[in-house]
């Protein structure tokens, strides 16, 4: 062999090597396009692009959250719940998508509930009002009167139930008459212990769960439990956001209150049990954040004690004008 080929060999397997080591220093440091690629679809969405990608408006998206047919994911940079890519291909890949999805979450008012099972709107309230069938949300018209919303899926099973067949087209048994004429309405309730459900599926922190709970509580009730001021600050801070129905102190917004507050005495006192539970639970979790040593206490910004909500709710009742007049009306 001469000894130019022997020359032209060893440049050869020279550069091969220098190739391959180049590529292996830069391989970890310089990801390929279709990495970067997979890294930003696997990336969750925000809720607006998860319900547009799904063909849903935002209520029925957030009810589809809370039926738990589309599950959320924290988001890693502390904002709101966000949803996973893979969990909108999965629920698109769904048979029957959209249409499935969309008759699983329709609601209907009365008029058109009543429709679907074939009763007047007179008895489709009184099956309300005894709650055979459970509001999922509610709305307050442009007359400032509550607008029940049912789940159209659960009003056709009710339909369809043989047992149910006598209240459809008989009588209304003497003991739930009985009821009715005593003024039994079930509606808010059912709702507030439906809608406890979804937010506490929602929550894992136990915290959170304890600021699920205290809402659904008058304030008087909550600060007789919690009378640490800078727990009843978290707990204020991490309540869930209420649906916005007129400014602070309207008529509207006062109503809606009174909805979402528990009026009944034993609905009242197994949510102060459950309160207490839970306060235990996020006690044990962790403690609350507290001033360091020889820092100056400043009071958190929830200062108002038990004695100040009694007295502003006496004053409450006592007064004269709408809100008075609200206070002392059915919802």
């Amino acid at each position: 062999m001469s000894g130019d080929t022997i020359t032209q060999s060893a440049t050869s397997q020279t550069a091969t090597s220098q190739t391959a080591t180049s590529q292996t220093a830069t391989s970890p440091t310089a990801p390929s396009r279709t990495t970067r690629s997979r890294t930003a679809t696997s990336t969750p969405v925000a809720l607006t692009r998860a319900a547009r990608e799904l063909g849903l408006r935002r209520r029925e998206f957030e009810l589809a959250v809370q039926l738990g047919y589309v599950r959320t994911v924290p988001d890693d940079k502390g904002g709101g719940p966000r949803v996973a890519r893979a969990e909108i291909d999965r629920v698109r890949d769904e048979d029957g998508f959209p249409g499935t999805l969309r008759e699983r979450v329709m609601v209907l008012g009365t008029r058109d509930g009543a429709a679907l099972m074939g009763v007047t709107p007179a008895r489709f309230t009184r099956f309300a009002r005894l709650g055979l069938v459970i509001p999922v949300a509610f709305y307050l018209n442009r007359y400032r009167a509550v607008v029940w919303l049912y789940l159209a899926e659960e009003l056709r099973q009710f339909a369809a139930g043989k047992e149910n067949t006598r209240l459809l087209s008989g009588r209304t048994p003497e003991g739930l008459r009985d009821q009715l004429d005593a003024g039994l309405d079930l509606r808010p309730r059912n709702w507030r212990g439906r809608h406890l459900g979804f937010q506490l599926r929602q929550s894992e922190d136990p915290w959170e769960r304890a600021a699920v709970v205290a809402p659904l509580l008058d304030p008087v009730q909550v600060a007789e439990i919690v009378q640490d001021p800078y727990e009843r600050a978290l707990l204020n801070r991490l309540r869930p956001a209420r649906s916005a129905h007129g400014t602070h102190d309207s008529p509207a917004a006062v109503l809606t209150a009174r909805i979402m507050t528990a009026d009944d005495p034993d609905e009242i006192g197994w949510l102060r049990a459950d309160l207490r539970q839970s306060l235990a639970e996020a006690r044990e979790h962790r403690p609350v954040p507290r001033p360091s040593p020889g820092v100056p206490d400043e009071r958190p910004p929830e200062t108002t004690t038990a004695v100040d909500l009694a007295l502003a709710s006496d004053e409450a009742q006592r007064s004269p004008g709408l809100f008075g007049w609200l206070r002392r009306r059915n919802p």
